[in-house]
């Protein structure tokens, strides 16, 4: 096995016995991105010479004996909204040309903290606000979408381009991606981590979280960047804090889930999804009750305003982030960006408003299903990956659903609600593309949902990075059929 092939656990392992160095760590993955990166299009930028500086000082750190913890030497890559001082900040847009960020984010500074060794900026769709990231192709099979907007993070993980990575989720944009890519993605509880220093989309719908290999990894991130951020006005307030800074996010070595219940939704999640996916999260259920959990079937509650409550909240707030450059320089966005964008302005107060009170009513009856339940168990997106040039699917039953509406659907309420949500591989369709299955859980709860993701990883076969597959001609108006 090669270093770059490792997770971060079995990394921060290797690296605090001193059987692997960082400076090994790091060129192996600056080779895999160098033979790779041509093919996938997953950085902006790389910054190999200081990737290389600063895992030679964290060799030096280690060997004097000033270990910092399980990220101290591990390459990563953070999505291209974070700011890092000195780099650029571009969003993967026209519109941030020439920028430098002039200050770390918050979460990027955390992660310098603690040793991290930033290999690069990684691509998002346009300013986040897309579900198919279309500069970066899908690590598994290079004709299909990499999911978005967090695509770069995701496919670097997958690929082997890096350790770790970074990502947001505003409707889905750390989780689908993952799904799609056969990795691992955590969008937190609303404020649990600090999001000063990114680029909004949505403020009140923006998450920032990891995208790792395996759940045990995602538990060390969170551990890292968990902590009150004053400068965030969301930032869950510093006694909550404190008590999730306590929470032990590590899953033990065990796989029994005895007394846990995990709810299986007989509505909403799994309607108009694709035949594949739904045998592929079922067994995975199936899994979950063997390793001791009891299977609760739950209606989700408010299904019809699921939809227009994401949009919303999303278009007008994306909207008004944009205000003024959407009327200076319109012609440096994309134009599917640009349509949203200017879709935004034609929605009144009323309609803000009303999809307000509709998530506060959707979060009570979120609260009162978890009353029943510890978790719940679900596809993360209704398909694998569609090749690239898509727009639409076309359901069994004869319903046109755009691949974005498709994709967002079943992870926006984790969005409108605050709470988290993991979403893990739980297999592949007859084409070999990954399948991804999602755990919501109470807010906070993030140590419950990674305790049962890693649960169910011991019952598979650990996950080589993505070898990938050469893209093929399709037809560019396509259309996908389940």
């Amino acid at each position: 096995m090669q270093p770059y092939e490792l997770s971060l656990t079995a990394a921060a392992a290797a690296i605090r016995s001193r059987q692997l160095s960082p400076v090994e760590l790091t060129d192996s993955v600056l080779d895999r991105i160098a033979q790779r990166e041509p093919h996938l299009g997953a950085y902006v930028t790389v910054t190999a010479e200081r990737a290389r500086a600063s895992a030679r000082a964290a060799e030096r750190e280690i060997a004097a004996g000033r270990h910092r913890g399980p990220l101290h030497g591990i390459p990563m890559g953070v999505k291209d909204l974070i700011d890092v001082a000195g780099v650029a900040t571009t969003a993967s847009s026209r519109v941030r040309a020439g920028h430098r960020a002039q200050a770390d984010s918050t979460v990027a500074a955390r992660l310098a903290e603690a040793g991290a060794v930033l290999l690069g900026k990684t691509h998002t769709h346009e300013f986040a606000y897309g579900l198919t990231t279309p500069q970066t192709r899908n690590a598994w099979d290079q004709g299909r979408i990499a999911g978005g907007s967090s695509g770069g993070s995701a496919v670097a993980v997958a690929a082997g381009t890096a350790t770790f990575a970074l990502g947001t989720d505003t409707g889905g944009s750390i989780r689908v991606p993952a799904a799609l890519n056969g990795v691992v993605g955590l969008k937190p509880t609303y404020g649990l981590l600090p999001r000063r220093g990114v680029t909004s989309l949505s403020w009140s719908l923006d998450h920032v979280g990891p995208i790792t290999r395996t759940a045990g990894d995602a538990a060390l991130v969170l551990a890292a960047l968990t902590a009150h951020d004053a400068r965030d006005p969301a930032s869950v307030p510093a006694r909550a804090q404190a008590q999730a800074q306590a929470t032990d996010y590590r899953p033990d070595a065990g796989t029994d889930l005895a007394g846990l219940r995990v709810g299986v939704p007989r509505t909403y999640y799994f309607d108009h999804v694709g035949p594949e996916t739904e045998a592929a999260v079922r067994l995975a259920v199936d899994r979950l009750q063997a390793l001791g959990a009891r299977l609760v079937e739950v209606e989700i509650p408010m299904t019809r305003y699921m939809q227009a409550t994401q949009w919303g909240l999303m278009v007008p707030e994306a909207t008004a982030y944009h205000e003024d450059t959407l009327r200076t320089a319109p012609e440096l966005y994309q134009p599917d960006v640009r349509i949203l964008l200017e879709a935004g302005e034609l929605m009144t107060a009323g309609d803000y408003l009303r999809a307000q009170r509709s998530r506060t009513l959707m979060r009570q009856e979120w609260a009162r299903l978890f009353r029943d339940v510890d978790l719940i168990a679900a596809p993360t997106v209704p398909m694998t990956a569609v090749r690239a040039g898509e727009e639409t699917v076309t359901w069994a039953d004869g319903t046109v659903e755009s691949v974005s509406d498709a994709y967002v659907r079943l992870s926006s309420p984790a969005n409108i609600t605050g709470m988290p949500s993991l979403s893990v591989p739980v297999g592949q369709d007859a084409a070999g593309l990954p399948v991804g299955m999602q755990l919501l859980g109470r807010p906070f709860e993030e140590d419950v949902l990674l305790r049962v993701g890693h649960a169910y990883e011991q019952t598979r076969p650990a996950r080589a990075p993505a070898p990938g597959r050469a893209a093929r001609r399709t037809p560019p108006d396509a259309m996908m059929s389940l």
